[in-house]
């Protein structure tokens, strides 16, 4: 139980962790990523503004105050400087016709006046004539100006530079960031699990302290409660010879036998305490062994049927015959018998049975059956066969509300009498229940490896399925 907390709490501190840690990686990615970029743009536009700067004009038509630009003595002294930076420059007639450019052979874009930058891909020519050329397309970031004076447009001015130097280092970022966070994600896991062990300390010793005084008050209360009974029943049997005389009257030993029966019932009490105790410190060292369980489920009908008889209640065992085609004589001698804990085992089904007879009116019919079934458990995908026994306590009793299903198995619940509509007597003895019978019935199926599963419906009955393995798994 604290291990499962304690890996829980431990997940969630390194989930949480992890979904802050990716958040903040994202945020950093995306502000260096933005950074790049607009460096990049912003040296574009450098460019841009110093090469106009640099554009040699020569008139055309002086009365028209018509002008063009010197190409040649324009962009002479700018090659060299743009092919250190990475820059190419491209110029365009005002008509859209290229006629100056460092690229060693034209893009293939068209051309429009964008400021702000803008990525393109151009694809090469060797991927033209190839569709399945190796070769990516180029990546380029571009700055187009159109260069005008007045209204007059002289040209366009192209300025490109290479995008992987934004995704080189976009990509490292990425790696190291990838990197960065799982190694923090680790040692959040490895943190989260030391500190949860330490948070969960306190908790674990509170609750052995608690579980121990259970404990030690259920021990402790076993002796006296058996020196009570034991000195009510010499009482007993003094006040009868004394009521043979004449001298004593009846009604206090009738007091006697009502302390009797209280001391019982709260030795039972006491000892179902002192049972859940153990299994929930795992203190029990019941061992274990083969147990014929046709054998076992015989005696505990035989010592219930008397209860039956009393009741006029049809109680019947069925033992379900194993196959035809099963042959190995070993395995026929040992059908219905498994590894377990034969009081234990005794304990579970005098529980169940002793149940279905209590709850089952005067006429009605408890049958229990049992029966070897094969299984099948699927582990990483692997299929195992397994060998587990099936017993089936149905009666045809009142019945159990849907409401209070879900809470049958915890401790100390006891079904409202009141909402089974029953008869006068069956609420009395519905009452006196302590609520803790179906508690150990699952201790000891659980303590089995096994499953335990009620299905009721009021007024018509209830079926106890218990399914327990033939062998113990470690």
């Amino acid at each position: 139980m604290f291990q499962a907390t304690r890996r829980r709490l431990a997940l969630w501190y390194t989930a949480v962790t992890a979904v802050l840690l990716l958040l903040f990686a994202s945020g950093v990615y995306l502000y260096v990523r933005n950074t790049l970029v607009e460096r990049i743009d912003d040296t574009l536009n450098h460019v841009v503004e110093v090469v106009e700067r640099s554009l040699v004009l020569e008139s055309v038509n002086s009365d028209l105050g018509q002008l063009r630009i010197n190409v040649e003595a324009s962009f002479r002294n700018n090659t060299d400087t743009t092919e250190d930076d990475r820059i190419d420059l491209e110029w365009f007639s005002p008509t859209g016709e290229l006629l100056w450019s460092t690229l060693s052979q034209p893009l293939n874009i068209p051309l429009h006046p964008n400021q702000s930058g803008e990525t393109v891909k151009v694809m090469r020519k060797e991927e033209f004539a190839s569709p399945t050329s190796p070769n990516p397309p180029l990546l380029l970031r571009q700055v187009t100006e159109r260069v005008q004076i007045g209204r007059q447009v002289l040209g366009y001015l192209r300025v490109s530079h290479p995008w992987f130097e934004v995704t080189k280092p976009s990509r490292q970022l990425i790696f190291d960031l990838a990197l960065g966070t799982g190694l923090m994600v680790l040692s959040v896991a490895a943190s989260g699990w030391f500190l949860s062990g330490k948070a969960m300390e306190p908790v674990r010793e509170s609750y052995q302290r608690l579980k121990q005084f259970t404990a030690d008050a259920s021990h402790e209360l076993r002796n006296p409660i058996t020196l009570i009974q034991t000195n009510v029943q010499v009482a007993l049997t003094e006040l009868e010879l004394a009521e043979a005389e004449g001298t004593i009257s009846s009604s206090y030993r009738q007091q006697l036998k009502v302390v009797e029966r209280l001391t019982q019932r709260l030795g039972k009490l006491v000892n179902d305490l002192l049972f859940l105790a153990r299994q929930d410190s795992g203190i029990s060292k019941e061992s274990f062994s083969s147990c014929p369980i046709d054998a076992l489920l015989m005696e505990v009908v035989e010592e219930q049927q008397l209860l039956a008889v009393e009741k006029n209640i049809t109680f019947s065992l069925d033992l379900i015959d194993p196959p035809a085609s099963e042959t190995n004589p070993e395995l026929l001698d040992n059908w219905f018998t498994v590894v377990g804990n034969w009081n234990q085992l005794v304990r579970l089904f005098t529980n169940l049975i002793g149940n279905a007879l209590q709850y089952t009116p005067h006429g009605g019919r408890v049958n229990v059956e049992l029966a070897r079934m094969e299984a099948i458990n699927r582990v990483s995908g692997l299929r195992y066969n397994f060998s587990q026994l099936q017993i089936r306590v149905k009666d045809t009793g009142i019945g159990i509300p849907a409401e209070a299903l879900p809470h049958l198995f915890d401790r100390f619940y006891r079904v409202d009498p009141a909402r089974t509509h029953t008869a006068e007597s069956t609420t009395r003895q519905s009452a006196t229940g302590s609520g803790l019978g179906l508690a150990i019935a699952q201790a000891i199926v659980e303590n089995h490896h096994g499953q335990i599963q009620v299905e009721s419906t009021q007024g018509i009955g209830t079926t106890v399925t218990v399914n327990l393995p033939v062998t113990l798994e470690s």
